[in-house]
């Protein structure tokens, strides 16, 4: 006869252990003690085994009846409920250690030795600052996609679109690798690429040749109250046409003034190659001005807060805000500036301003000509970029 409730509510202890039967081997064990305990008695592969339930009143009659239903189906289907049991008890635990920041730190270790030093700091640093305070904490298996979109999101809403475009792409990395170690079974990355916001594709905002002068006039009178390194800072981004990262950056052992070359180590290119670049007259007397300033400093432009560490990219980005120049002009803008300048005006062909640009071989050819320093040609062509830029300023 089945049981009900009230007679596993009013069973009392006895001396000894003793049964309450529920049917199909369900049964309620009642202790000495006054603890009551489910259990079900089975047979498999000719063997009689028990498996434990939980505890009465924690599970209830109806609870202990569905465990003996699941428990009917395993062996039905061939499978121990006791071993079973012991499965996802290891799968809980497996999961409470595979948090997605273990896995990823997992992956990071593996794929680093492939990887130069500047892209590895840059990848734990992303991972740092905008993946793991969302999800690193989470076991990989219960990241679903709704929590993913919601993490990139984030991201997005800084904004930060082209950093989070890149985010899940490195999250994607992350899962098809813990799903080849065996950590979870899916990708949620792939599920939420549509979700994302467009990316508007367009060019850094960059000055013509003919507002030029007038940006020079604005630099040199100097009423938005510039510092003289920062005022040094632009100057040369505009004369050495270097990526904002590769100048601020840079050390005074990378100068050489003898030779009238910075030669930058390829740890601290975009491209990962040793890039020179020829200083013309002008940049000279720049960078011993900056010498004055910066002093025993092993940095170029070192921070006036914090001289151990550079001006940060947001300096430049200031002083041109501060000129009235946000929106019409960056310190990648130099960039684009000097590229069609050079070419039009001073009548240099492009594979030698590309080369100083330090722009990646788009084809074979281009490849061919990368393998060309045109160092010559270059060292002429900085020449007159910096003399043609005086007499714009006249």
């Amino acid at each position: 006869m089945k049981l009900k409730d009230i007679q596993c509510k009013q069973a009392k202890p006895r001396e000894k252990q003793y049964k309450l039967a529920d049917g199909g081997g369900l049964y309620l064990l009642v202790k000495p003690n006054g603890n009551k305990h489910w259990r079900l008695k089975y047979r498999i592969h000719k063997k009689e085994k028990l498996l434990a339930i939980g505890p009465y009143p924690l599970i209830t009659l109806l609870d202990a009846r569905q465990a003996r239903d699941d428990a009917k189906r395993l062996l039905f289907n061939g499978e121990d409920p006791v071993l079973h049991k012991k499965k996802a008890k290891q799968m809980i635990v497996r999961d409470a250690k595979n948090t997605f920041q273990a896995v990823a730190l997992e992956w990071y270790d593996i794929n680093k030795p492939k990887w130069s030093e500047r892209y590895a700091d840059g990848v734990l640093t992303r991972l740092e600052t905008y993946i793991f305070p969302e999800i690193g904490s989470f076991p990989i298996t219960e990241i679903e996609p709704p929590l993913l979109l919601q993490t990139i999101r984030k991201i997005e809403n800084r904004p930060a679109i082209e950093i989070a475009k890149r985010q899940l792409q490195k999250c994607g990395e992350i899962f098809r690798y813990a799903i080849a170690c065996g950590k979870c079974v899916r990708d949620p990355s792939a599920d939420i690429k549509g979700a994302l916001r467009p990316q508007k594709k367009g060019h850094y905002a960059a000055l013509d040749v003919k507002e030029l002068p007038e940006f020079l006039k604005v630099l040199e009178r100097n009423e938005a109250r510039l510092y003289r390194n920062t005022m040094n800072a632009i100057k040369l981004l505009m004369l050495t046409f270097v990526r904002t990262s590769e100048l601020i950056n840079a050390t005074w052992d990378e100068i050489d003034f003898e030779r009238k070359e910075w030669v930058i180590p390829a740890e601290r290119m975009k491209m990962d190659k040793e890039h020179v670049v020829p200083l013309s007259r002008q940049v000279i007397e720049i960078l011993k001005d900056q010498k004055e300033i910066a002093g025993d400093w092993p940095l170029v432009f070192p921070s006036s807060v914090r001289p151990r560490q550079s001006i940060s990219n947001n300096t430049v980005l200031g002083a041109i805000k501060r000129m009235g120049y946000q929106g019409r002009m960056t310190g990648h803008g130099f960039r684009a500036l000097a590229m069609s300048t050079i070419k039009q005006e001073l009548g240099y062909r492009h594979e030698v301003v590309d080369r100083q640009l330090a722009h990646s071989p788009r084809n074979k050819i281009d490849a061919a000509y990368d393998r060309a320093q045109f160092l010559d040609d270059r060292k002429k062509m900085m020449q007159e970029w910096a003399d043609y830029i005086d007499e714009l300023s006249c």
